[in-house]
């Protein structure tokens, strides 16, 4: 075995970026509440948060093909049980396969810096002599292309099912979809002036990338800006908000004067925008399973605009939810394959097992919300998937059966939006490597006796 690299401290960047690894591996955090926690308690300046961002994201995306090339180095497994040390261990590696711009002895030398901090001189022994094997490896080459790893790392019935989805270059081409993580979200309030907000924004944060979303026209892209809600017109003039939601609440096409049911609220961002779009006469209302998202609802923008909120569980019935809306909006729970560039720790907690019953939920929730709706009313069904098993075979079961009461029958989306991305079709996807959004899958009923 080689001699260890000589002692050295662990980077600012590489310690954030390990301390919430460790949190992903050992309590099931989100990446990305790990990630802004851990950088906010060291106060890292831009340059070491991006990279310490680039570190998680990117082990999380090719975190199988990382442990299969250190497992065929490693003489021994035992690395593996200590998730600080192979959070060392996959980040040293994911530096000499995939960061060009850190030279391989200094990806090595930090990581056996962080194997030893977590393991001691043992440790970074170990970590020195199969770092240093996979360097050489790489430097013979050929290394691995980012988006064959990510493919390739993702687990079997995520390839099978988007394969069944969206066919075999489909299915590459959007576990290969980049940027990862995607920019932050921002959604203009209606009236706002888009331009004007960019110059604001862009002076507010003068060293991050801001920019005008492709498919929403309230969308404001935002990278490399910290903390965004302590920009100015942080919930007035805009809230955050993922691109491909705020298309999805547009597709709905809600018009003014209409009563709307966002049946599935969440927080309420989509309530928001909702309210917007009936103002003049209309009013929204928001239910959702969890109280306290409610109440979080009510205290937030949307709560401006909210006219009642309802704690129901749809798959159980419709509590004291009335009826008689123009539009019900169901954005239903589900596998969250769709948003894999911003969570990449869902490919290794979700399992096959999950899809049927995701796909029974949804169902259940969209016919019992339907009843919501008055005759010659609209349902709009959602997912933040693109498998077919959350998306055109729950819409075709919807189509056809009865919901208790209801008929819902296939319809174009009535709004301009959905008719520029869907023309006369009832239903669609958004895709990161075709739209730059998250996945969706969105589908659009009458309802009739």
């Amino acid at each position: 075995m080689a001699n260890p690299a000589p002692p050295g401290p662990v980077s600012p960047a590489r310690a954030v970026a390990a301390a919430a690894l460790v949190r992903v591996f050992t309590a099931d955090a989100f990446a990305s509440a790990a990630l802004d926690a851990e950088i906010g308690r060291a106060s890292l300046d831009p340059r070491d948060a991006a990279l310490a961002t680039e570190l998680v994201y990117g082990v999380l995306r090719v975190e199988g093909l990382l442990d299969a090339r250190l497992a065929e180095l490693a003489t021994r497994r035992e690395y593996a049980k200590d998730a600080a040390v192979r959070a060392h261990l996959l980040m040293g590696a994911y530096s000499i396969l995939f960061l060009d711009r850190v030279p391989a002895f200094a990806a090595v030398s930090e990581a056996v810096a962080g194997a030893r901090a977590a393991g001691g001189e043992r440790t970074a022994g170990f970590a020195n002599a199969v770092l240093r094997r996979l360097a050489s490896a790489a430097a013979a080459g050929p290394r691995p292309a980012l988006t064959e790893a990510a493919l390739a790392s993702a687990p079997g019935w995520l390839r099978g099912a988007l394969r069944r989805s969206l066919g075999r270059a489909g299915a590459a081409a959007y576990l290969g979809a980049g940027p990862v993580p995607p920019p932050i979200g921002l959604c203009l309030a209606q009236g706002e002036d888009r331009a004007a907000w960019i110059a604001a924004l862009a002076a507010a944060a003068p060293g991050a990338t801001i920019e005008a979303g492709a498919v929403s026209p309230r969308a404001i892209l935002v990278r490399g800006a910290g903390d965004v809600r302590r920009l100015p017109g942080a919930g007035k003039a805009w809230i955050v908000q993922e691109e491909g939601a705020q298309v999805v609440t547009l597709l709905a096409g809600a018009r003014p004067g209409e009563r709307v049911l966002d049946a599935c609220a969440g927080h309420g961002n989509k309530t928001w925008l909702l309210a917007q779009e009936v103002e003049g006469g209309g009013a929204v209302d928001a239910s959702d399973i969890h109280p306290h998202k409610l109440s979080e609802l009510r205290s937030g923008p949307a709560g401006i605009n909210a006219r009642g909120t309802y704690a129901v569980n749809w798959a159980a019935g419709t509590g004291e939810v009335p009826g008689g809306y123009d539009l019900v909006v169901v954005d239903a729970p589900c596998s969250g394959v769709g948003t894999l560039r911003r969570r990449p720790e869902i490919a290794l907690r979700r399992t096959v097992e999950d899809l049927p019953r995701l796909a029974a939920l949804q169902e259940a929730i969209a016919r019992q919300a339907a009843t919501r709706a008055r005759a010659g009313g609209r349902l709009v069904y959602a997912v933040c998937s693109v498998l077919r098993e959350e998306g055109e075979e729950v819409a075709e079961r919807l189509a056809s059966g009865d919901a208790p009461g209801v008929r819902l029958e296939p319809a174009p989306f009535a709004s301009e939006i959905g008719r520029a991305l869907a023309g006369e079709a009832p239903s669609l996807r958004l895709l990161p490597h075709v739209q730059g959004t998250d996945g969706y899958f969105v589908a659009s009923f009458i309802v009739r006796d």
